[in-house]
């Protein structure tokens, strides 16, 4: 790391060998070496440290933990029928790995965490009590399959009962229901294999009775229908297949359109109180199907303009369809004849799927990942909103509950931690990367995957100023702590250093730090801002003075300096959290608590981490935890370490942790 180690007569290093990757540590010159990927990696001690130090010692476990406290997000893009009301009060749906029961009006969230990747369908038994949800096929830390299965829980106690399907489904879940009137007795799914396998199982007995080649097309929905156990209605790509158990095979009739036109997709499906189905399709049609026929027996023409996303049949018998491409929502009376329509407001995006709320409320999954809540009559207002692409960017107030996510869905979110609600959203032009705020609260600076960045008002959210350095990603956006300076790592490989005024308002650009040899990963300020760390993709360390752009390579000068945030993943203090036969690449984010006892790491098999701070023996002990399902993005602690949020990458959740 530092070019002036290069000419020294080497003294002996003592191993500790770790499988796949070395450390060594040489006590004369008070480093630690450690390898990742074949490459050395030094990093120098403080000087106090150099002679007590032992690479032998062990590391204690972290004084606090982490309670999953809210889950930010819900996954509507390519997901179907996944939102429901309990009779708890709770309404019910999933993102990433978690299925959130989330209590409105109580503002109160619960989480049943026994999956191990992302959920992709969820059914609620007709004792509205017992909840079935199915996942996809996942990849363990050590890159073993995890299967996709079926689990199915207790709503109230959140207990797992039954496990089904490990070893039958192939890739995901994407579909799954309870029968209705043999008192739930049978579950149906259907899995993402190439035949999108149909299945039927006894699911108290985790036995499979059936299972048949549904479509090599893609599958939206299967069914039960409500009077008949024998009978399942499948619908997808260009295909309606009504479905006979009888023993232990399936025996499939099409639906005939006769003179219908047949829809590139039947996208939805429901049943009427006397048991004909009702589907919703891409030609904006809603067919009536006569109850035990495989026939039309109505036809609603042009009921939407566009395709028919979903279709909800009401307790009083009245019917609900919402629309993609037409946002709108419409309800018809048993006659199949107009009642009340009214359209969602674009922002929200598509209605993906729609279920009965408490009296007359309706609440709507949008394929932009709102929930939202309201009346046929009224107003549609979200209750749970999310990013709706990859999400890296994360930013802490410094002295507030309030964070800041940005993602490349070019959305900016300023999110209250207490009240779980954003303070404001922002649509800007450009896909975002990173965020950082002023010390002073009243500014936060946006990195963006062009090179271009900008800083907003964290009151009204307008522009103050913004600039273009590269062409390239800005991976970190770090005001230093006395807010007279902001570092800005490109993938470029350069720093590029501005001065700051007037309270975050104005900006001059000094220079920027070259010396890097691959883009940068992390960067932070010295508690006195004169100083600046730097990690990069090849795994480099490095030093500068920001105030001239100059490299500091003095290992005496840079080895007792005091960090104001450590968020770098390589150094000596951070170095234990690296699992063994590690890549480089594995640990995306850093954060240290205020207090400067404890670390969080999020890492690419969607785990948290906590640890000891510091952490300076090789493979220390810590906590893990659950619920992101792709790589975490970013961690970092609200400020008094109340909370750590956590982002999640291609899940697009943000994760509210309590510190206990």
């Amino acid at each position: 790391m530092f070019h002036t180690q290069r000419n020294r007569s080497k003294p002996k290093e003592p191993m500790f060998s770790a499988g796949k990757r070395r450390v060594t540590h040489c006590k004369e010159e008070g480093y630690v070496k450690m390898y990742l990927r074949g490459r050395p990696v030094t990093m120098y001690m403080p000087k106090d440290e150099m002679e007590t130090y032992s690479l032998e010692a062990k590391a204690e476990l972290p004084s606090k933990r982490l309670k999953l406290e809210w889950v930010y997000g819900y996954r509507g893009r390519d997901c179907r029928s996944n939102l429901y009301l309990l009779p708890t009060g709770e309404t019910v749906y999933f993102i990433a790995s978690v299925v959130v029961l989330y209590n409105v009006e109580e503002q109160l969230q619960r989480h049943y965490t026994g999956h191990n990747d992302d959920v992709k369908c969820l059914a609620v038994h007709p004792d509205r009590i017992t909840i079935a949800t199915g996942q996809v096929a996942g990849t363990s830390k050590d890159g073993k399959q995890l299967q996709p299965h079926v689990r199915i829980w207790d709503s109230v106690t959140l207990n797992t009962s039954h496990i089904i399907g490990m070893g039958f489904f192939d890739r995901a879940v994407t579909c799954i229901a309870f029968s209705k009137s043999n008192g739930g007795g049978n579950l149906c799914a259907v899995d993402d294999s190439n035949d999108h396998v149909l299945s039927v199982w006894d699911w108290q007995k985790e036995e499979k009775l059936a299972d048949v080649k549904c479509s090599n097309e893609a599958v939206f929905s299967a069914d039960f229908h409500p009077t008949d156990t024998n009978i399942i209605v499948t619908c997808g790509k260009s295909h309606l297949h009504f479905w006979t158990l009888d023993g232990n095979s399936l025996v499939k009739k099409q639906g005939i359109f006769e003179k219908q036109e047949k829809p590139k997709f039947v996208l939805c499906v429901t049943f009427s109180e006397n048991g004909d189905a009702i589907t919703g399709d891409s030609s904006g049609n809603i067919l009536v199907w006569g109850k035990g026929t495989n026939g039309i027996r109505y036809a609603i023409q042009g009921a939407h303009e566009g395709g028919i996303f979903a279709l909800c049949m009401l307790r009083d018998g009245t019917l609900v369809s919402g629309g993609g491409k037409d946002r709108k929502l419409i309800s018809w009376n048993s006659n199949y004849q107009q009642l009340l329509k009214t359209e969602i407001p674009e922002q929200f995006g598509p209605i993906r799927t729609v279920t009965e709320g408490k009296g007359d409320v309706v609440l709507i999954g949008t394929t932009r990942n709102f929930v939202l809540q309201g009346t046929l009559s009224g107003d549609f207002y979200p209750i749970t909103q999310g990013h709706t692409d990859e999400l890296w960017g994360l930013a802490v107030h410094p002295s507030k509950p309030q964070f800041l996510t940005c993602g490349h869905d070019k959305h900016i979110s300023f999110w209250d931690a207490t009240i779980h609600r954003p303070i404001w959203n922002k649509a800007i032009e450009d896909p975002a990367q990173s965020a950082g705020f002023h010390p002073s609260g009243t500014v936060v600076a946006i990195g963006t995957l062009t090179g271009r960045w900008f800083v907003l008002d964290t009151e009204t959210k307008d522009l103050v100023t913004v600039h273009t350095d590269g062409n390239e990603q800005l991976s970190v956006m770090r005001y230093s702590p006395d807010g007279n300076y902001l570092a800005i790592g490109s993938h470029d490989n350069y720093i590029y250093i501005y001065g700051v005024s007037d309270n975050g308002r104005k900006y001059s650009r000094i220079g920027k730090c070259s010396g890097h040899s691959s883009f940068i990963t992390h960067l932070d300020w010295s508690v006195n801002a004169q100083y600046l760390m730097s990690n990069s993709g090849d795994y480099e360390i490095l030093y500068w003075v920001p105030a001239s752009c100059k490299q500091v390579v003095s290992v005496e000068t840079t080895r007792d300096i005091e960090w104001f945030t450590y968020t770098c993943t390589l150094g000596f203090h951070v170095f234990g959290v690296w699992p063994e036969g590690s890549d480089g690449t594995d640990i995306n984010a850093i954060s240290r608590s205020f207090e400067k006892n404890i670390l969080a790491t999020g890492d690419d098999f969607g785990k948290v981490h906590l640890f000891s701070y510091p952490c300076s023996q090789f493979r220390a002990p810590g906590h893990v935890y659950g619920g992101h399902s792709s790589h975490v993005t970013n961690v970092d602690y609200l400020y008094e370490d109340t909370h750590l949020i956590s982002t999640g990458g291609k899940d697009m959740s943000i994760m509210q942790w309590r510190v206990i």
